[in-house]
């Protein structure tokens, strides 16, 4: 009798274990769309001009928004019943929307052009938590990249890379088998580039440099799914 009871005991556990397995452990792929917002700040050390002295310099540049989407890949590990850290990668193969900037003496001109944000990827940390038994709430802490491509109005271009950090925060819900949608919001903040540049002008040589970083948020909803 005693033995019949441990054999119910120890498979009452049991149900209650997997029971308590969240269905989010384990490998995902996912992919999403959305909008996004960047917004750049820049400015500049001013025009110094040989043996004339430096003249300062007028910038101006504008937010892009716009489409976005993210292809993404983790993993969730269970380390309690209420508690899982995940490991995930994501990219962008999208370019953001285009967005002016301009660059001037005071007076005497400005050079206008464009800028687009690209190659932006994120590697994260993801801290979650199951709701009920098929959701999940998680966060994000993450290292993150982009290239920014600049087009001047003459046509010559360049790029920068900049990397920074990101937080996010989301939501994950089972739809059928390993099949869920999801919805987050993203902050991004890239650090600071500093880009030199010097030429000739009417006998003059010149050097003037420019720094600029940028902070931005994505929202995004998609589906992945749990393998």
């Amino acid at each position: 009798m005693k033995k019949k009871l441990l054999v119910a005991a120890l498979f009452a556990v049991a149900g209650t274990s997997a029971m308590a397995q969240s269905k989010f452990e384990g490998f995902y792929g996912q992919v999403g769309i959305g909008y996004e917002s960047t917004s750049p700040s820049y400015s500049s050390s001013g025009l110094s001009i040989a043996g004339v002295g430096t003249v300062p310099l007028a910038t101006t540049i504008n937010s892009a928004s716009g489409f976005t989407g993210a292809i993404g890949a983790g993993y969730y590990a269970a380390l309690t019943e209420d508690f899982l850290l995940g490991l995930g990668v994501e990219y962008d193969p999208f370019n953001s929307s285009s967005a002016n900037y301009s660059i001037g003496i005071t007076g005497y001109g400005t050079s206008t052009g464009t800028y687009k944000k690209q190659n932006s990827y994120n590697i994260f940390l993801s801290p979650a938590t199951p709701i009920g038994t098929d959701g999940l709430l998680y966060g994000k802490v993450g290292y993150t990249g982009a290239s920014v491509q600049s087009t001047a109005q003459d046509g010559s271009s360049n790029s920068t890379n900049y990397t920074g950090y990101s937080l996010g925060l989301g939501y994950k819900q089972i739809i059928q088998g390993g099949l869920y949608g999801f919805g987050e919001v993203n902050y991004v903040s890239l650090g600071n580039q500093t880009t030199t540049y010097g030429g000739t002008v009417a006998g003059h040589s010149y050097t003037y440099s420019n720094t600029s970083s940028a902070n931005g948020y994505n929202a995004l909803v998609g589906i992945g799914y749990k393998f």
